[in-house]
């Protein structure tokens, strides 16, 4: 897996990175199966975002909360994407992961992709005191997720494939601004908190560290190894 990070980047700018990576990919696998040589390449994109919200293919445009006109007002945009899942928020301080990985090479099951992502999220944040799970029937990573009153979630998913190629990915709040997810019904779920890795710590976190304990865990749990070049 080639790991790229793009540091703080613009949604769309981000957006147009991964996806010119999943057209390529997709392409050579179009190639690949029309006889030709060759290997699809894997990757795994690091970034932040600023302040933006996101809606899934299948989302509600209610769920954004504030109204389009005030967005400048606290410095968000917004976008309408072909991932799955409703609306979400991404910004300074949350780490976005965005895989392309040409599942082919690893194994075909959605369903086990996203088990997957979840698990490298739970043993990232183990590493910071924080017992995170599953919350059944929901996706992403929560911490109580079965307890009235206390579930919260910490890290939110979407994904979409094509030709087992995957796109989009996770959002783990790790020194997250928590207000602006008041501006928007997350995910779509109403009676549930959001939280994030230095609010359940009590302290900001490096955010290197997370990626380099993230990127560890990725690669042990999907066995794979980090591209080196040169």
């Amino acid at each position: 897996i080639e790991v790229i990070d793009l540091g703080l980047s613009e949604y769309q700018e981000a957006w147009d990175f991964q996806t010119t990576k999943f057209d390529a990919t997709v392409s050579k696998k179009i190639q690949i199966r029309a006889g030709e040589s060759g290997i699809t390449e894997n990757f795994l994109i690091f970034c932040e975002h600023p302040h933006v919200f996101t809606l899934g293919k299948s989302g509600k445009e209610s769920n954004l909360i504030i109204p389009k006109s005030d967005l400048s007002k606290i410095n968000a945009t917004y976008h309408h994407i072909n991932r799955g899942g409703d609306i979400t928020y991404h910004g300074p301080g949350q780490l976005v992961v965005y895989p392309v990985l040409d599942l082919e090479n690893f194994f075909t099951d959605i369903h086990q992709y996203m088990r997957l992502l979840e698990e490298v999220v739970i043993r990232t944040v183990a590493e910071y005191g924080i017992t995170a799970s599953r919350l059944p029937g929901m996706t992403g990573v929560w911490l109580d997720p079965e307890v009235p009153g206390r579930s919260r979630k910490i890290c939110a998913m979407g994904v979409r494939t094509s030709r087992w190629v995957t796109l989009h990915g996770l959002a783990l709040n790790v020194n997250t601004d928590l207000n602006y997810f008041g501006y928007i019904v997350p995910c779509g779920i109403s009676d549930k908190a959001v939280t994030s890795v230095q609010q359940e710590t009590g302290k900001p976190v490096d955010m290197n560290e997370v990626k380099i304990i993230l990127l560890k865990h990725f690669l042990e749990i999907f066995g794979a190894t980090e591209k080196v070049h040169g």
